[in-house]
């Protein structure tokens, strides 16, 4: 009888470990291109969280700054709606975060300020917005060839590491 209360406690303390939890918020600062801090309508400290299946440019390179720029121009100080499915490795919530309706993730892959997020041989989820944004030569794909910012960081590390 108790190996069975603890195995089940156990399962729902599992299953809830990984449930996707959604809040409503007004984004109270932008790091970068990917990341933000939602103050939540219900109340206690901002939540830093990171665009799930996008990956912008660092801070410190080509790109990162104007891809920054247009996330606050978009979403600071606005109303959204966020499904947080996980953590990352930082501790951040990797949230999938919806702007008056519309995916903000897509809103910056689609105007070249981002890429969809590779995994493996997997083009990622925004794959078709950035097939657009390249063809159509927006933001970072206006020229050349834009370095991964996982490249970007393998080679120069973190922009937040070189500052201290």
């Amino acid at each position: 009888m108790i190996f069975r209360f603890f195995f089940s406690a156990a399962i729902l303390i599992a299953s809830n470990a990984h449930a996707t939890r959604v809040f409503a918020g007004k984004v109270s600062y932008v790091t970068d291109g990917d990341t933000l801090w939602v103050q939540p309508d219900a109340g206690g400290p901002p939540r830093k969280l990171r665009i799930d299946g996008i990956d912008a440019p660092e801070i410190c390179q080509t790109g990162g700054e104007a891809s920054r720029a247009m996330l606050v121009q978009r979403a600071l100080h606005q109303r959204v709606l966020v499904t947080v499915r996980h953590r990352d490795i930082y501790g951040r919530g990797l949230a999938r975060i919806r702007l008056d309706g519309n995916d903000l993730g897509a809103q910056m892959v689609g105007a070249g300020q981002a890429w969809s997020y590779r995994w493996r041989r997997n083009l990622g989820p925004y794959a078709v917005e950035e097939a657009v944004a390249r063809q159509s030569r927006q933001g970072l794909f206006a020229v050349g060839q834009p370095e991964l910012p996982r490249d970007f960081r393998k080679r120069h590390g973190s922009c937040y590491a070189a500052r201290r």
